[in-house]
């Protein structure tokens, strides 16, 4: 059972009135919180919120998942976003001495601040800057396509936002894939002199590998952080420098629960109350964690390993998306961007590019594979590519599968 708090926020809400009855909640899925929405969580309350805009529908971002429509009150992801960057023991310095953000990230994140804006009295068509604080860069869909006068438009905003600030100091928000692409877009066109450095990183919207983490701290004298968290949650764990992950669970509690036994993996169930209007008791975030000992104790994570809808059935149990990075990590840093194709029922390839657009050698490229096929139990070929393309959302896929069809 919730906690006495949790159970007085939620008891008169349409969707939890049986489980109050009962006495036990069980774990809630997507699909329950869409049956009968928005009236399985109409209340009184919620309507009044409607009415004047302190509460309004959205929709949870999609990557390689169905989005789910929610109610929240407006700026609920962005507020608890700026409450962490405030009180994160290595960003907070600078947020609180005026250091303002760029953001680099998907350009659907771009487009949709500019239709925020685009709705304001007097508003400026295209206008990035989410608010005061804030300005976003990114203006294509896959930032390999990213060419030298994108990429010399990028800095100079960046110069501008450093210039604002006494001491020329920003924080660089960001997915870990569009930084490492920028760093490789700067390089090769020689202009480090013009790209001020951030006093503050954070990676926040995907899995983040391991060698793209690794080629962030080498090119940036500053805290290169993760948050792990959704639209409909809120944000709930941060890492600090060294990467260990902390709890940020203000309104909050976690469970895990083993996705199968002895695998190690376990699905993220969380108890909020942080957003008011829509309070979710034990829900199945889809996320995925492993621990340091494979215990089902939150404090002991130390991995958010990819989504429980993509996790790929193998002979020895699922795979996450984590897994198969530490075994490419295992082989080679020089790997970037990375996808395993499933090409039939006990095959797959493993396409992959590196930082330097070098290939890997033939020892590295075999180790590899044998890498991988111990991993998945599948037959695996490994292929160089000059590029991946990046996916409808912005984002990329790690695994594929043929079309059914």
């Amino acid at each position: 059972m919730p906690s006495a708090d949790v159970l007085d926020k939620v008891r008169d809400i349409p969707i939890y009135r049986a489980s109050v009855e009962r006495g036990h909640f069980p774990i809630l899925e997507k699909p329950e919180i869409a049956r009968g929405f928005p009236d399985n969580w109409m209340t009184p309350r919620l309507a009044r919120a409607l009415e004047t805009g302190e509460a309004e529908f959205v929709l949870s971002t999609g990557t390689n998942h169905a989005r789910m429509q929610i109610i929240r009150p407006p700026y609920f992801l962005l507020r608890s976003y700026y409450r962490l960057w405030q009180e994160h023991p290595e960003l907070g310095a600078s947020w609180h001495a005026g250091a303002r953000r760029v953001s680099l990230t998907t350009v659907l994140a771009t487009e949709h601040v500019a239709r925020v804006n685009a709705r304001k009295p007097g508003a400026t068509p295209g206008e990035r800057w989410l608010d005061d604080r804030t300005l976003y860069l990114n203006r294509r869909l896959d930032p390999a396509d990213w060419d030298r006068e994108d990429v010399e438009r990028m800095l100079g905003e960046i110069r501008e936002v450093a210039g604002a600030h006494p001491d020329g100091a920003y924080l660089l928000d960001c997915s870990g894939y569009h930084l490492a692409h920028l760093i490789g877009k700067v390089s090769a066109s020689g202009l480090w002199d013009g790209f001020p450095r951030p006093v503050g990183i954070v990676h926040a919207y995907e899995y983040t590998p391991l060698n793209v983490r690794a080629y962030l701290r080498s090119h940036f004298d500053c805290p290169v952080v993760d948050l792990f968290g959704s639209t409909e949650l809120g944000y709930l764990f941060y890492s600090d420098a060294e990467g260990r992950y902390r709890p940020y669970l203000t309104d909050m509690s976690v469970e895990l629960i083993p996705v199968a036994p002895g695998s190690g993996i376990h699905s993220l169930i969380v108890t909020s109350v942080r957003n008011p209007y829509m309070p979710l008791v034990r829900y199945r975030s889809g996320d995925c964690v492993r621990t340091h000992d494979g215990s089902t104790d939150p404090e002991r994570i130390v991995s958010f390993c990819g989504r429980e809808k993509e996790l790929l059935p193998t002979p020895e149990g699922p795979v996450a998306q984590a897994d198969l990075d530490s075994r490419i990590t295992g082989v080679s840093d020089r790997v970037f961007l990375h996808q395993l194709h499933l090409t039939g029922d006990d095959t797959c390839r493993l396409a992959y590019t590196t930082f330097d657009g070098v290939p890997l050698g033939s020892d590295e490229t075999a180790r590899l594979a044998a890498s991988v096929a111990v991993l998945t139990g599948r037959s695996c070929q490994v292929e160089h590519r000059a590029r991946i393309p990046i996916g409808r959302s912005g984002k990329y896929a790690w695994l594929t599968a043929p079309d059914p069809s």
